[in-house]
Formats: structure tokens, C-alpha cells, sequence
């Protein structure tokens, strides 16, 4: 097809309203472009300031080392510890805030009186509001001296009571959008199921929940991307040493508290080993996203 014939079966906006949707449609793709720009912009950055340090300091020593000793006088860079804190702090949160926030999000639904369904969803938005120096800050405490008490030990800034911390941060992503993922299923898959004689509780767990799973999904999606990104919260309550995760009374340090706590002072290699641990969270996170994106939102598909 040569140009001008091309050219012949464009057609262009005749009325008013055309143009308007026209420049609208334009606008749109200028954002959905901005965003997909500023993810590259992010990631190229992201590469640019930690390859350096991961190269002098080797890939296997960097990501596998056990011992982080950034301002000795003969520093040591591994992020192991790190890495695994994050996994089993994610991890926890994950196995106790994922199904208190999904039944919640059933009985908000379809069994919770209006009434109280109101107070509920306020409260839960109003939570998703609180900034997350609060919940470190309540949970240093409340939360730690009730661990240390609990369970008899020295301290309770540890991972347990990191992962009790996650674990109702992400409660509000994932409550919201479960509620709204299970408001839109249409009722009359509920009503086939009843008329059927499934009771209530089987039409709820058996044919809301799939027909709302994906949804529901990205719902779990948001709380656990907010947990794995979490610092000032849990750099209040989980202790901050570069120990080994061997124990969920174990004081650790999380790959965001890491960057934190020594960004302000660093300089040299310890500076550019900070940006290679912000890149290390950065895959971390792309990989987790997709993961339970195809996992999650895959299998919805596959039905």
C-alpha cells in the first residue's frame, strides 16, 4: 500500500465532539507513555548506579555473603542476610495478612450489615492513610515490649515483630480491593448457585471468590509490593544488625532499612554498594510482581 492511498483512507475529525475525543485519546497515550517512561528511566538509573559496585565487589561475594561490615577498615559487602530478612519478613506478612484480609473482605461483602459495613470501610481507608512512621512507631511501642514480654527475651525488636507490622500494613490494599473485586461479581452467579441449594457460605468461598479472583489478586499484589518495600516501619521495630534471618526472634535488617540507615553518611564504594542493593530490591520486586501476576491472575484466565 503506497502512501497515498494510505493517506486516502485516513479519515479526520469532522465535528467538534470528534476533535474532543481525538485530543482526549492523544492525552491519554501521552500518560500511558509518561508512565511507561518513568519505569525505564527508573530501571536505566537503577543499572547505571549499581552495576559499579557489584563488579568491584564481585556478583557471587555481593549477593551471597554472609558478613556486612560497610565501615570497617576492611569492609565487607554481603547482603544475603538482607536478602532473606526481606523474603521471610514478605513472607510472613503474606501468611497472616493475605487470609485476614480476604475473609474480611467476604464479610464485608455479602454478610456485614450496612451499618457496620460503613464503619468498617472507613476504618480500614482511614488505616490505608496512616503514614508508616505510625505503625513503627506504635509498634516500637507497644508491639515490642509485648514480644519481649511474650516470649521472654532481651529485646523484641526482631523479625517477628516486623512481620506482625507488615502484616497489617498491607491489610488496607488488600481489604479495598477484595471489597470492590467482590461487589462487581454479578448476582446472578450468586442467585444460580442458591437456587441450586448451595448455602451461603458455599456460594460465597466456591463462586464469588473465583469469579472475583482476579481482582482479589491485585488486590494481594498491592499489600505484598507494599511490603516488600516497607522501611521506616520496620527499621523501627526490627532491630537493624546484619544478622543471619536463623530465628524470628533474631534482631535483622531488611534490604530497604539497609539503604536507609546508611545512605545519609555513606561515601565511596559503601555509597555506590547502597545503590546496588536499591537494584537488588528493584529486580527483587519486578520478579515478585510478575510472578504472582501469572500465577494469581493466570490462573483466573485459564477458567
Amino acid at each position: 500500500m503506497n502512501k497515498k492511498s494510505y493517506l486516502s483512507r485516513v479519515r479526520l475529525p469532522r465535528t467538534p465532539a470528534e476533535w474532543l475525543e481525538a485530543v482526549m485519546n492523544f492525552i491519554f497515550f501521552l500518560c500511558g507513555m509518561l508512565a511507561v517512561g518513568c519505569v525505564v528511566l527508573i530501571s536505566v538509573y537503577m543499572v547505571i548506579s549499581g552495576v559499579p559496585a557489584i563488579h568491584k565487589i564481585g556478583l557471587f561475594q555481593f549477593l551471597l555473603g554472609t558478613k556486612w561490615a560497610s565501615t570497617a577498615a576492611q569492609p565487607l559487602f554481603g547482603i544475603l542476610p538482607f536478602i532473606l530478612s526481606s523474603i521471610y519478613g514478605t513472607l510472613g506478612a503474606a501468611i497472616i495478612g493475605v487470609p485476614i484480609g480476604l475473609l474480611t473482605a467476604v464479610f464485608l461483602s455479602k454478610a456485614a450489615d450496612p451499618k457496620l459495613r460503613t464503619v468498617v470501610v472507613t476504618a480500614i481507608e482511614l488505616l490505608s492513610g496512616i503514614p508508616s512512621v505510625v505503625f513503627g512507631l506504635l509498634g516500637m511501642q507497644v508491639l515490642v515490649p509485648a514480644v519481649a514480654k511474650t516470649f521472654g527475651k532481651a529485646s523484641g525488636a526482631c523479625l517477628l515483630s516486623a512481620i506482625v507490622v507488615l502484616s497489617i500494613m498491607i491489610l488496607p490494599s488488600i481489604v479495598s480491593v477484595s471489597v470492590t473485586a467482590l461487589n462487581a461479581v454479578p448476582p446472578e452467579y450468586e442467585q444460580g448457585s442458591l437456587a441450586l441449594g448451595a448455602t451461603d457460605t458455599e456460594t460465597w468461598f466456591k463462586i464469588s471468590i473465583p469469579a472475583a479472583k482476579s481482582g482479589i489478586a491485585a488486590g494481594i499484589v498491592l499489600g505484598i509490593g507494599r511490603a516488600i518495600g516497607e522501611a521506616m516501619a520496620v527499621m523501627m521495630v526490627a532491630g537493624n544488625s546484619p544478622n543471619m534471618p536463623d530465628s524470628p526472634f533474631r534482631s535483622v535488617t531488611f534490604l530497604t532499612t539497609a539503604i536507609a540507615k546508611e545512605m545519609s553518611y555513606a561515601g565511596g564504594l559503601q555509597r555506590q554498594a547502597l545503590f546496588s542493593i536499591a537494584l537488588v530490591l528493584f529486580v527483587f520486586i519486578m520478579i515478585i510482581n510478575v510472578v504472582l501476576n501469572v500465577v494469581l491472575k493466570g490462573g483466573s484466565r485459564d477458567e
